[in-house]
């Protein structure tokens, strides 16, 4: 807490200082550049085909990159997404060539709630995510699971957004018809 509260004390009056000087040498400048720096910073935790390094070439590499790519598809925060990709990607990733992994890094880098509306046909993906075979491939498993283990009257309509809740019974007289909105 002592190491918390001297970092505070010492370099946030050094960051106000800066900012003061410089604000009146980079007022004439658009109010975006002064945001470069943070971006930068930000930007390293952001995956593409190009930060991944796809190295198939000796067993170590390899070993490294599926264990990474296994990670990245189990703790995504998102439990339904964690289960789904988690194990698709442990039973198909080892017969993946390097077009199949670029392919799992573009959907791994989808945004949760927007991949889960795809995968579950709350939403029509745009037709760039609906052409990438791991994406496909990863849809018809879920599809085909939503089909064998759940009634077609518990899923929303397509195009849609599930309602979510167990509370289906309206109750009182402004109480919602259904879900526990």
């Amino acid at each position: 807490m002592a190491n918390l509260r001297r970092a505070l004390l010492f370099t946030i009056p050094r960051i106000l200082n800066s900012t003061n000087r410089t604000s009146i040498a980079t007022s004439a400048l658009p109010s975006h550049n002064l945001y470069r720096p943070l971006a930068g910073t930000v930007s390293r935790f952001i995956s593409s085909n190009e930060a991944v390094n796809i190295d198939l070439s000796n067993e170590e590499s390899k070993r490294r990159l599926f264990n990474r790519l296994i990670y990245r598809s189990k703790q995504r925060g998102y439990l339904e997404l964690d289960l789904v990709l988690g194990k698709w990607v442990e039973e198909h990733i080892q017969s993946m060539d390097e077009n199949g992994i670029k392919s799992l890094v573009n959907v791994l880098d989808l945004e949760n709630p927007d991949l889960w509306k795809w995968l579950t046909g709350q939403e029509q993906p745009p037709d760039a995510i609906n052409t990438n075979p791991v994406f496909s491939a990863v849809r018809e498993k879920v599809m085909n699971n939503l089909d064998k283990h759940a009634s077609p009257e518990t899923r929303a309509v397509p195009g849609k957004p599930w309602v979510r809740g167990w509370d289906d019974i309206k109750r009182a007289r402004d109480a919602p018809i259904a879900g526990n909105q």
